[in-house]
């Protein structure tokens, strides 16, 4: 029994991914359509940050109170980002359109944080090249 529900609910999630794979974001009209290419966007926001934040400790390694001071920041800031997008949530509220308001919040306040760690930790003040290229806003 357990078995046949395993695979009925994997075969649903792969369902759900192929979805989710098929879809035009730049044709997207339904709510559900809208706010699964929103949550697309914010995944791709979020690897991106993880990207530069990771390189952001290996390029100042050798100052491990910059990266502990880092990654308080980075705690820091993933609070102030869920509060605010949850007040954005709560603005929106009454609307179906509030899920994609706080995704894109947080799609929002993630790039621009990817570009403030790029910005204070993978440049320099000379002309010397960036650790990875500039982030897109």
């Amino acid at each position: 029994m357990k078995k046949s529900l395993i695979i009925a609910l994997a075969s649903l999630s792969f369902g759900a991914l192929a979805d989710e794979k098929a879809i035009d974001c730049d044709a997207a009209f339904t709510t559900i359509q809208i706010s699964r290419c929103a949550a697309i966007e914010l995944d791709a926001a979020k690897t991106e940050l993880e990207k530069y934040l990771k390189a952001s400790f290996e390029h100042n390694s050798f100052d491990s109170e910059l990266v502990e001071a880092m990654k308080l920041a980075q705690t820091d800031w993933q609070t102030y980002m869920s509060s605010h997008c949850d007040s954005v949530y709560t603005q929106w509220r009454d609307g179906t359109i509030r899920g994609v308001m706080a995704i894109s919040c947080k799609t929002k306040l993630t790039k621009q944080r990817t570009h403030e760690l790029w910005e204070n930790f993978l440049t320099y003040m000379d002309s010397t090249p960036p650790v990875l290229p500039e982030p897109s806003l």
